[in-house]
C-alpha cells in the first residue's frame, strides 16, 4: 500500500522502534514527531543498544515506555529497576515517560524474598489498590523529577472484589498522584470484544468519564481474534474498530500524541509509517471538525 500523504505534518504521531528497525529508521529518516522505545531495552550503562538509541535522540524527541515497574505492586517498586530508569531519563531527556497500571511484584510467601512476573498483570479496582498504585507513582515521579503517563490494560479477567469503574479508577489516579493517562483505545477495544460489550459503545463510555486533561498519550495497536478470545498482540495493522473508536476519542478530546505499536510479526518500516499516516489524517479531520 502506498502511503497516504497526511493532511498535516506528522506532529504529533509516533511509532514503536524496535530493533528490527533500528538501521532503516536513521537511513531513512522519514517525518515523524516522536519515535517510543521499551526502556528496559536501554539498562546496560552502554553498549551498541544505548549508541543506537542516543543516535535515535539525535533525530527525534524520544518516548520512554515501560513493561517493568509493576506500579500496582504491593511489595513496591524495585530500587534497581528505578535507579536504571532514572539513569536512562538523565542521559536520553526524554519527550514522555510511561509504564502501565499493572502489578508483577509479589513474595511468594510472607516475609520471603519478591519475584517478578515478567507480565503486565491486571488490578483490582478498590480503594486499596488505587492507594498501592498512587503511593509507587509518587514514588516514581520523585525519583525522576517529572510526572509520568501510566496507561490502561488489557485483562483477560476481572476481579471479584471490584468496586470502582475502570475510568473513576485512573481519574482518581490521575487527581491524587499528578500523574497523566497514556490511553490504550486498543486495549479498551480488546477489553470490550472479550466481554461481549459493543466496542464503539464501551470506548465512547470510557472516553466520556475520563478527565480529558489527563490523557497525554494514545496508543493504536493490533490485536488477534482467535474466536472465542481476542488477544492484545501488537502485530498486526490496527484493526477497522480500533480506528472507529480512535476516530470518535479525538473528535472529543482533541489531538492527541498517538503512537502505532508494533512488537510481533514485524513488517517493513514501510508499513509503520503507512499506519502513522492514518493516524495524522485521523487527527487532521477531527481537529478539523472541531473547529467548524
Amino acid at each position: 500500500m502506498v502511503p497516504l500523504a497526511p493532511l498535516v505534518p506528522l506532529a504529533e504521531v509516533g511509532i514503536g522502534w524496535r530493533a528490527a528497525h533500528y538501521a532503516a529508521l536513521l537511513e531513512q529518516a522519514p517525518a515523524l514527531g516522536f519515535i517510543e522505545v521499551h526502556s528496559e531495552n536501554f539498562y546496560a550503562p552502554g553498549g551498541a543498544a544505548l549508541a543506537v538509541l542516543r543516535q535515535g535522540r539525535e533525530r527525534y524527541p524520544v518516548s520512554l515506555h515501560g513493561v517493568g515497574l509493576g506500579l500496582g505492586s504491593a511489595a513496591g517498586v524495585d530500587d534497581w529497576h528505578l535507579d536504571r530508569l532514572a539513569a536512562l531519563v538523565r542521559q536520553i531527556e526524554p519527550l514522555r515517560v510511561s509504564d502501565h497500571a499493572c502489578f508483577a511484584r509479589a513474595a511468594l510467601s510472607p516475609g520471603g524474598a519478591v519475584s517478578h512476573a515478567n507480565d503486565l498483570l491486571p488490578l483490582a479496582f478498590t480503594p486499596a489498590a488505587l492507594a498501592i498504585l498512587c503511593a509507587n507513582v509518587e514514588r516514581v515521579q520523585e525519583r525522576l523529577g517529572r510526572t509520568i503517563l501510566v496507561e490502561n490494560l488489557s485483562a483477560y479477567l476481572r476481579w471479584a472484589d471490584d468496586s470502582m469503574a475502570e475510568a473513576e479508577f485512573f481519574n482518581a489516579l490521575t487527581r491524587r498522584s499528578g500523574c497523566g493517562l497514556l490511553l490504550d483505545v486498543n486495549n479498551l477495544v480488546v477489553n470490550a470484544l472479550n466481554a461481549g460489550q459493543p466496542p464503539l459503545a464501551a470506548v465512547a463510555d470510557f472516553v466520556a468519564a475520563i478527565d480529558p486533561h489527563s490523557v497525554g498519550e494514545i496508543h493504536l495497536a493490533g490485536y488477534a481474534d482467535l474466536g472465542d478470545i481476542v488477544i492484545d498482540d501488537h502485530g498486526s495493522r490496527v484493526h477497522a474498530p480500533v480506528w472507529q473508536a480512535y476516530r470518535q476519542t479525538i473528535a472529543r478530546l482533541g489531538p492527541r500524541p498517538t503512537l502505532i505499536e508494533w512488537d510481533s510479526d514485524l513488517p517493513a518500516l514501510a508499513v509503520l509509517l503507512d499506519e502513522a499516516a492514518l493516524a495524522a489524517q485521523a487527527m487532521a479531520e477531527a481537529d478539523a471538525g472541531r473547529t467548524t
